[in-house]
């Protein structure tokens, strides 16, 4: 599943005593083998009907079964001893039961007299317990249950979606909500095989995740039942269904029928996605060696919905702009994104879907390789887009929420559904995709895919565990993979690796490890003792080679006079230099580094800073060293750290002599950047528009003149292809201009928020009404959050980056906490933890002591680690600040008078 762009949930608390729920497992000794669901949602009102069988195995004789329900309403229950030997329902030519009747399987036992069931619910456990007169033997039986619900508005479980002209039936099981839907063993390792079918309205239609095989009239008037093939062996968090007027654009590859769908009018945005699909089948079919699983895929984008996007079995799906974007005219970052979220989702079908962790605590293995593998693919079918760079720049984010106190090892656990919640982090997409990137550098492609296709081989339909992925590579490389895995996998933290002078022959390097902390004020930081931690970590040195480095390690060979760290960025580590070593780098950097690992370098650098090994200025001179860098991605690791400097560690009289700074450096450098029409360069173009950006944000009043032309006659009521604007800039134009926009084009923002067909569009004008620093429109924008014209998915958006700004932070946090109530009421399952993360962008005292009061009074579900990273964050940023303040002083005081 991908979460949201920019992740940075809750982490595990490391250090700090949390207070444990009781484990909310089911009590085993049941095993489900096949659900057969069928379900009559009424969308006018919100409710659904259903019906299931479900056939178990029973370890031992029992009176009690327990499974999962939540919000629930049961209305019968019975059970069906199945005798042995006798085979329930048709077999398909496999010998696998396609359907359980239970007419026969009742003149089979008893007369036909099943035994009826007495259920209590635990609604804190989200589980129902079936009680039973008489002990049900060991063996097989059949559940046969009738049930209520609700299609709520929470965007969890099965729930109401909306457009403009209707509502849809859709779904979102991962982690726990597929018991929201129906009864049923709501874990990942009891896999059972599905047969769905849905009673729909007759205008509409379904969708799930195999083939329709039948679509007949009734029952009753204006009604139709479509039913779908028998799933293959899965999970319950990966069925899906969706019910509405969905139109697709159809397309094959290898053999296998592909649908990319969407609402009606949005159906023309589903090309470009449809296309990347094709390219992505066929490169996994070849890579994972296991042809596609199931009969089909579907891609449906869904008006509602908090995730990215979800992988479930054949019918995968997404956030409308994480699927649709125009094939001809969208930007090329959105494609990026919508070609990224599409690799990711089609990894999981195999590794995820096909084979599916044990338990949540692996749950790593599932989005740590979907995370590697999303750029890998994308790279493949549109090898000229910088993803190579886009992964550096992320992971050097990882690399700094990994850094900090608060953080997990990728290993942990996880019980109740606020525990497993609160997995879908950082950690388990950043850094353990990063992780299994650093081991294929090291092992090699080839060997590395080898590895991946024995552990699918081995272990497809079924379930799997940290040890059996690593154990696969180890037998199959020759190379203590499994020691280098385990060591990032089972240990929370950063290793920083010191390189440290030559010795006297100038072939060897003095190299040492140990757990690095972003802020100097961390426990154990200052000369990190008491941190325990120490990795096996593959060094690749750039054109020299990959050695290991064990924790006794003290020497690096080496004869030449050149060497970067970290060959390709593909580390997952801070480097830290000798002073010779580090000029020697940033002197030939331009020429001899890759831009992935220019990104690392300056990454590095800041690290460094933060941590004050390092000061503020020593970054900037770096920064100010690679300002005529040709990579955007490159340049902006840089500014967007100016950027924090200014919001961060300036006082209010040197951001203006930053400012000054920036301008007089990197205005020339804008100058000598002319636009290129037609055929410039995505790069050429991305370059330009990332130094108008931060020029305009420094206040430079040519760039500021241009925004607020830019933005008039984009805005002008012209007829289509009169509008002359560089489109370049056309979105860091719009942005800079809002800054001191009135309320005119406010109301012209909003009117694109809420009419642009094009959900990118539409996104971007969300975005863009935070921008705006008016009091009255600030408070305007919060408003505009908590309304019915903002989307629960969207309007935590809005309200976290107010808090996060520091010119609109302090309002913003003063409404917050003054409309508390309409917020919460607003939130999604985890919408309200993404605010609490949003405050760790505050850096006073006063606020820091106010947000940990105001969330002690009022707790937000699953978010106390949450907070304390985001307590964490305030504390650092206080400390940067005393720390680093005076420095910046000096650096301006020096570079001021140039």
């Amino acid at each position: 599943m991908v979460f949201w762009r920019g992740l940075a949930a809750g982490l595990v608390l490391c250090g700090i005593a949390a207070v444990r729920v009781e484990a909310q497992r089911l009590p085993g000794g049941v095993e489900p083998v096949h659900y057969s669901l069928r379900l009559e949602p009424d969308l006018k009102a919100a409710t659904f009907a259903g019906s299931e069988t479900i056939e178990v195995v029973l370890d031992r004789a029992a009176t009690t079964i327990t499974l999962n329900a939540a919000e629930i309403e049961f209305e019968s229950v019975r059970a069906y001893v199945v005798p042995a030997g006798v085979v329930v329902g048709d077999a398909d030519k496999k010998g696998r039961e396609t359907a359980i009747d239970l007419a026969t399987l009742g003149r089979l036992q008893d007369g036909g007299n099943p035994q009826t069931a007495e259920v209590t619910l635990d609604a804190a456990e989200e589980q129902a317990t079936l009680h039973f007169a008489r002990a049900l033997p060991a063996g097989r039986a059949v559940l046969a249950i009738a049930f209520k619900g609700i299609l709520n508005d929470k965007l969890r479980g099965f729930y109401l979606s909306k457009s403009k002209t209707r509502s849809y039936a859709v779904t979102q099981f991962e982690a726990t909500d597929a018991r929201r839907a129906f009864p049923c063993f709501d874990e990942p390792g009891l896999k059972a095989t599905f047969d769905v079918s849905l009673v729909v309205d007759a205008g509409d239609t379904a969708i799930s995740n195999t083939r329709m095989v039948s679509d007949t009239p009734g029952p009753g008037p204006g009604k139709h039942t479509v039913a779908f093939a028998q799933t293959p062996q899965m999970s319950t968090y990966l069925v899906a269904f969706l019910v509405g007027d969905f139109a697709c654009s159809k397309g094959k590859a290898d053999g296998v029928p592909i649908r990319a769908c969407a609402t009606p009018d949005k159906v023309g945005l589903t090309r470009f996605s449809l296309d990347a699909a094709k390219y992505l089948l066929h490169y996994y079919d070849s890579y994972f060696g296991i042809k596609y699983p199931l009969a089909k895929l579907d891609m449906v984008a869904v008006p509602d919905f908090e995730a990215g996007a979800m992988e479930n079995f054949g019918c995968i799906t997404y956030r409308e702009t994480e699927l649709l974007v125009d094939e001809k005219n969208g930007p090329v970052p959105a494609k990026m994104e919508v070609a990224e979220t599409v690799a990711h989702e089609m990894a999981h079908q195999w590794f995820g879907d096909l084979v599916t962790p044990e338990w949540w605590d692996n749950l790593w293995l599932n989005e740590g390789f979907a995370t590697w593998m999303e750029s890998k693919a994308a790279e493949k079918w549109q090898p000229k887009w910088p993803y190579a760079q886009s992964v550096a720049a992320d992971k050097n984010g990882i690399l700094d929420e990994d850094a900090g106190r608060t953080t997990r090892a990728v290993l942990a656990q996880a019980e109740t559904p606020a525990e497993i919640n609160e997995m879908f982090d950082d950690i388990a997409y950043g850094k353990a995709g990063a992780v299994i990137g650093m081991v294929e550098s090291w092992v090699g492609e080839e060997r590395f895919r080898k590895g991946v296709q024995a552990y699918l081989a081995a272990h497809r339909y079924g379930n799997a565990t940290s040890e059996d992925f690593w154990s696969a590579q180890t037998r199959v490389s020759g190379l203590p993979v499994d020691k280098v895995m385990q060591s990032f996998v089972e240990q929370p933290g950063v290793p920083l690796v010191t390189i440290g002078d030559r010795d006297s022959s100038g072939e060897k390097l003095a190299v040492a490890q140990r757990r690095f902390f972003l802020a100097a004020s961390s426990e154990g930081s200052a000369g990190h003792t008491g941190a325990n931690e120490r990795w096996t970590i593959p060094i690749c040195l750039r054109d020299i080679g990959c050695t290991v480095l064990t924790p006794e390690t003290t020497t690096i060979n080496t004869a030449a006079p050149f060497f970067y760290a970290n060959a390709g960025d593909k580390g997952y580590y801070r480097t830290a230099y000798s002073a010779a070593e580090l000029k020697a780098i940033v002197a030939s950097a331009e020429t001899a580094l890759t831009p992935a690992e220019r990104i690392g370098l300056l990454g590095d650098s800041w690290a460094l800073m933060r941590a004050e090994q390092g000061s503020v200025g020593e970054f900037l001179d770096l920064v100010l060293a690679v300002k005529q860098d040709p990579s955007e991605t490159v340049l902006e690791s840089g500014l967007g750290k100016v950027a924090t400097i200014d919001s961060q560690i300036a006082s209010e009289q040197d951001r203006a002599r930053l400012d000054a700074v920036v301008l007089r450096e990197f205005g020339p450098v804008y100058s000598a950047l002319s636009p290129q029409g037609r055929h410039e360069s995505f790069d050429h173009a991305q370059l330009r528009a990332a130094l108008f950006a931060e020029l305009g944000r420094a206040g430079d009043p040519a760039v500021l003149a241009e925004a607020q032309r830019v933005t008039k006659e984009l805005f002008a009521p012209t007829k289509k292809g009169e509008k002359q604007v560089d489109p370049a800039i056309a979105d860091a134009a719009v942005e800079l201009a809002v800054a001191k926009g009135d309320s005119e084009m406010y109301d012209l923002l909003v009117r694109v928020a809420q009419n642009a067909a094009d959900p990118d569009l539409k996104e971007d004008a969300l975005r863009t009404l935070t921008r705006f620093q008016s009091p009255l429109l600030v408070v305007r924008t919060l408003e505009y959050a908590l309304s019915d014209e903002v989307r629960n998915q969207d309007s935590w958006t809005l309200i976290a980056l107010l808090l996060e700004r520091r010119e609109t932070q302090d309002l913003a946090w003063e409404y917050v906490e003054q409309h508390w109530e309409a917020v919460a009421k607003k939130a999604t399952a985890n919408s309200g933890t993404r605010i609490v993360e949003a405050t760790g962008a505050f850096c006073s005292v006063e606020r820091r002591d106010e947000v940990a009061s105001f969330f002690a009074e009022h707790p937000v579900e699953s978010s106390e680690r949450t907070l304390a990273k985001s307590l964490d964050s305030i504390n650092d940023c206080i400390a940067l600040r005393a720390t680093q303040q005076p420095k910046l002083h000096e650096w301006l005081d020096t570079h001021s008078r140039k």
